[in-house]
């Protein structure tokens, strides 16, 4: 592949102290072929060797690499990314993944323009990088990432995006700590709609692994359903909620979850009810989820689609319970298992 001025495919990639991952991540996207790309390394002010490690590879790639900087957040990142980019499509990727399959940006580009229209993105199938078999959990958040239903759009797929739609959708959120990558993805699919591209992109689990896939994923719906109802302020150190990979440990609920408690309490009455109203709205609205777990668990299931339970929470269940008493059932519930978690956490 040849430096060419233009390159066809701009490749994003935030760090922040990722030594260990920058020559593991560009000598596997050297294997792609069929491609002219470029790769933008985009720095949050590491203090490790990353960013040299980068320019020491730079020189011996098929592809050019270039290293900009500022200051540390991902969105921010993200952003100053897409605007040194010089190709026409951009692909945002996490600095942990990789693609098996030689020809998938070759293919993934194909099928976005195959679709014809301006307003979509790709986005590919999930799988995490075990070294043997994939634990059910695992499974169950990569036959999630494959459907079209809000929430189920994440960074970790890679988001392949046309320039011009970009600049429509974007740019990241900077004002946001966290979960900007879930914002940009729901402010697309407003706009556009996702398609799930044919290639599989493969993931690390390191974070679930250092923290503890039980209370990262719980964090992960309270943060979920807070930012959806508009209250993401209640938690006042959301820095603490996720912290940069290279400093996760056990990740430990309580000092998140008990101040939150004291601020639900401290709010308006009725800005509290308000809040549990609307908690209830939103976890009912994901009730799906279980009766996808149960497709993955017997293996009844399709790419995009789920299985027969899902079908059938769709054509009856969600009719059922789409309703005020469904909410409020749904609130209750939330409540008290809030109560629970922070009544057995040490």
């Amino acid at each position: 592949m040849s430096f060419e001025p233009c390159p066809e495919l701009s490749v994003v990639v935030p760090f922040y102290n990722e030594a260990g991952n920058v020559t593991p991540f560009l000598t596997a996207l050297s294997r792609q072929q069929g491609v002219r790309l470029e790769v933008i390394l985009s720095d949050g002010a590491s203090g490790d060797r990353g960013r040299n490690e980068a320019e020491r590879l730079s020189g011996k790639l098929p592809f050019p690499v270039r290293v900009i900087g500022g200051e540390k957040g991902r969105a921010g990142q993200l952003n100053r990314g897409a605007l040194a980019a010089r190709g026409a499509t951009l692909l945002f990727l996490h600095i942990d993944s990789h693609f098996e399959d030689p020809l998938a940006l070759r293919s993934g580009l194909d099928a976005l323009t195959a679709a014809g229209a301006a307003h979509v993105a790709g986005r590919f199938s999930l799988s995490f990088d075990f070294g043997g078999p994939t634990p059910l959990p695992y499974r169950f958040y990569g036959q999630k990432a494959t459907l079209d239903r809000p929430g189920c759009t994440h960074g970790d797929q890679g988001f392949l995006i046309g320039r011009a739609f970009f600049e429509e959708a974007g740019p990241f959120d900077a004002d946001l700590p966290l979960m900007e990558d879930t914002f940009f993805a729901e402010r697309v699919r407003k706009m556009g709609r996702w398609l799930l591209l044919p290639p599989r992109i493969s993931t690390s689990p390191r974070r679930f692994l250092a923290e503890g896939l039980l209370p990262r994923q719980s964090l992960n719906a309270v943060l979920m359903s807070l930012a959806h109802t508009g209250h993401l302020q209640l938690i006042r150190d959301l820095k603490r909620s996720y912290r940069s990979q290279d400093t996760t440990g056990k990740l430990r609920l309580r000092p998140v979850l008990a101040p939150l408690a004291e601020a639900i309490r401290a709010l308006p009455r009725a800005e509290r009810r308000r809040l549990w109203r609307e908690t209830g709205a939103y976890v009912r609205g994901n009730a799906w989820q279980l009766a996808l777990f149960l497709d993955v668990l017997t293996g009844d299931v399709e790419a995009g689609k789920g299985g027969r339970f899902l079908l059938l929470y769709d054509r009856i269940v969600a009719r059922f319970i789409a309703n005020r008493a469904g909410d409020l059932g749904a609130a209750l519930l939330t409540r008290l298992w809030f109560r629970l978690t922070l009544t057995a956490l040490p």
